[in-house]
């Protein structure tokens, strides 16, 4: 019984990002469907099956354009800024976003490697990325090669902290950042396998 109920596990949770991403793009096309093929019925007295996906597709691709540019991008912000203002609205946008970002080629670019370091006392160890040398007066004051590294908070990884580490106590693990990531998002329930 526990090896069956231990698949049924591993099957579900393999399954529901499918599912919540299928369910997701399908509200959005039901959504943009009902919206837009009931006006386009009355305008011109004739159902078009699918729309909403056509709809959506240039939905996404203008909204990719405006925010592209200075003048879009400002709006953008402008809007979001406005978002805060309405209850609740702010906690789950903004929640998404930050998790959405922290996924983005561009939140990886900012991380070079994934480390373990001993914090907050030996023993005691936390994973963080690794995001440079540290230098200037921090270094010149020190004895040891110091290395920066960000150790970020569970489940949010877009607040956390910066540490400086002596080079030779940063042990390297051979795991990507986008596995650094699922792992602290996850609360440790994602590990990744272990790298040959």
């Amino acid at each position: 019984m526990k090896r069956i109920r231990q698949i049924f596990i591993r099957g579900l949770f393999s399954l529901l990002p499918i599912a919540a991403t299928l369910y997701l793009i399908q509200l959005m096309f039901r959504f943009m469907d009902d919206l837009l093929g009931r006006y386009f019925e009355r305008l011109f007295g004739i159902a078009i099956p699918g729309i909403g996906i056509l709809a959506t597709l240039v939905l996404i691709f203008a909204t990719g354009s405006l925010v592209s540019n200075v003048v879009g991008e400002r709006l953008f912000h402008y809007g979001e800024r406005m978002l805060h203002k309405i209850p609740v609205v702010p906690k789950v946008y903004f929640g998404i976003k930050q998790i959405i970002n922290a996924f983005t080629l561009e939140g990886k670019n900012i991380f070079n490697k994934v480390v373990l370091v001993e914090y907050p006392r030996k023993g005691l160890y936390v994973v963080g990325f690794l995001t440079g040398e540290s230098g200037g007066e921090v270094q010149t004051k020190t004895e040891a090669q110091l290395v920066n590294v960000f150790i970020p908070t569970t489940p949010n990884p877009t607040s956390g902290m910066l540490i400086l580490v002596p080079g030779n106590d940063v042990i390297y693990l051979d795991m990507s950042v986008e596995e650094g990531l699922k792992l602290i998002v996850s609360a440790g329930v994602v590990v990744p396998e272990e790298v040959n």
